[in-house]
């Protein structure tokens, strides 16, 4: 049976993921880039300490350059609108694609949709919204039960809004994130981020994604001393978050 992942763990997996990333962006004498976080590619020990894995996409990334001009490669639902439409690869992706991983830490949902319905609202934007209308309390994952660290749970959920920002300007640097997450420093005002383009799109409803599997941080499968957090590949990228929606019923 896969084991129930309580706010402590939750809390120490992100900043855990958060310090990993910190390392290869900013510790390394070579800077690189993942190019691939999500849920799937952070491994736990038997201690619960992430570990971040397959370096297979990863690039390395030369300190005079702004910016790397590349083939997109990665899992839909994680990469940033930059380097999804452009090719622009900079730190700021994998920014982006942690963002997406600790909103799923904390609400237990996955960034992922039923192909084929059309009345659907992604995981960051429904938090976008509640985030806008004063109810942030209601993406904490329910499992939870009020157990849990306000504090750093709301912390987690505004270091998710400010990275998944659609400016990559606008997105902290992993150290930064690490101190926010950790209540170092003092979180910037989460703003509200309309998108850069202002499409519409058709987004999966919250309550449906939970109805073809588990969250993916209620549960985890484990292996002798390895663990792999469970999380469905999303079929949908949130490039575009809307400044009103709808919210989901949860």
């Amino acid at each position: 049976m896969s084991p129930k992942l309580d706010w402590a763990a939750r809390q120490k997996i992100c900043v855990g993921i958060a310090r990993g990333l910190e390392f290869l962006h900013e510790g390394s004498t070579i800077r690189m880039v993942h190019r691939d976080i999500k849920t799937t590619n952070v491994l736990l020990d038997a201690d619960l300490n992430a570990k971040i894995s397959d370096f297979g996409l990863a690039r390395l990334h030369e300190s005079e350059d702004s910016h790397i001009s590349t083939k997109i490669a990665g899992t839909i639902g994680y990469m940033a609108p930059e380097y999804a439409l452009w090719g622009q690869l900079t730190e700021k992706a994998d920014v982006y694609s942690f963002g997406v991983v600790a909103m799923e830490i904390v609400s237990g949902k996955h960034n992922a949709n039923q192909k084929g319905s059309v009345d659907h609202v992604s995981l960051i934007n429904w938090a976008l919204t509640l985030q806008q209308t004063g109810d942030i309390m209601e993406i904490i994952d329910s499992k939870l039960e009020g157990e849990f660290n306000s504090d750093e749970a709301v912390r987690m959920i505004k270091v998710a809004l400010i990275c998944t920002n659609s400016s990559p300007s606008l997105r902290p640097a992993m150290s930064e994130a690490v101190k926010m997450l950790e209540g170092e420093i003092e979180i910037k005002q989460v703003m509200s981020d309309p998108g850069l383009y202002g499409h519409n799109w058709s987004f999966s409803k919250l309550s449906d994604l939970d109805k073809h599997g588990s969250s993916s941080t209620s549960g985890v499968t484990t292996d002798q001393t390895t663990t792999t957090i469970k999380s469905s590949v999303s079929d949908l990228y949130p490039l575009y978050p809307q400044s009103v929606i709808q919210t989901p019923t949860v």
